[in-house]
């Protein structure tokens, strides 16, 4: 399905018929996000990249890392740094442009992109990750989570993103170590999730019938789940 041309910004003021609910907000960091932080892929400065409401950027603060949030949307970028003062959370949130990165040259240990590149068109995609070469350290991690292909028809995807996509793209000036199918989790139940393809898209969600949940009843997407460092050079 396509749903290209998102207005982020109004998604995140709640203007949009989707309302205030988005798929992407858990309201606490994303579980895969939370299993590399368990096995140690997180050090040094951290970006989180496309940062949205910050709750990975708050659970990464809160495990002791120096994060900065950035986000192209202003107002996600100011829910995130209130919930982060919430929580008595010292983390750097700004807005900025990830196909620039202006400012931030040479600054990070690792990045995370939890479900931003998927929101990028191909021309887009490219800039982003020689934006993301500048920002980072010679050495430094990238931890990426892209809609895959074996998403369903009927489900609200920007792109969907093919392995030789991101080997061509990210591979051009980072060593790609892991590149693999995982899931990841939304924040809608299977019925909330056919009401919105129903209500906001005026869509059948039939095709959704047999996507997975987790534990709580949670819709989980089919993804890649990619590991890579930056070159030296």
């Amino acid at each position: 399905m396509d749903v290209q041309g998102l207005d982020f910004e109004e998604l995140y003021q709640g203007t949009t018929p989707i309302g205030r609910k988005m798929p992407w907000d858990l309201g606490a960091p994303q579980p895969a996000v939370v299993a590399l932080a368990d096995a140690g892929e997180f050090g040094g400065d951290v970006l989180d990249i496309g940062c949205g409401l910050g709750d990975n950027s708050a659970f990464l603060a809160s495990r002791g890392l120096r994060v900065t949030g950035l986000d192209g949307a202003p107002s996600a970028i100011a829910q995130a740094s209130a919930r982060a003062a919430e929580k008595g959370l010292d983390i750097e949130f700004a807005v900025a442009d990830a196909t620039k990165l202006e400012g931030y040259e040479g600054r990070f240990d690792t990045v995370l992109d939890s479900a931003l590149y998927h929101c990028l068109s191909e021309e887009e995609r490219h800039s982003y990750l020689a934006a993301l070469t500048r920002a980072a350290r010679p050495g430094a991690r990238l931890h990426l989570f892209a809609f895959s292909t074996e998403l369903p028809d009927a489900f609200p995807a920007p792109y969907l993103i093919s392995e030789a996509n991101l080997r061509e793209t990210v591979g051009e000036n980072w060593t790609i170590e892991v590149l693999e199918p995982t899931l990841y989790t939304t924040s809608m139940d299977p019925e909330e999730l056919r009401q919105s393809v129903r209500v906001v898209l005026d869509a059948d969600p039939a095709g959704l019938q047999a996507m997975k949940t987790d534990a709580d009843g949670r819709v989980l997407v089919p993804v890649w789940r990619l590991k890579a460092v930056r070159s030296a050079g």
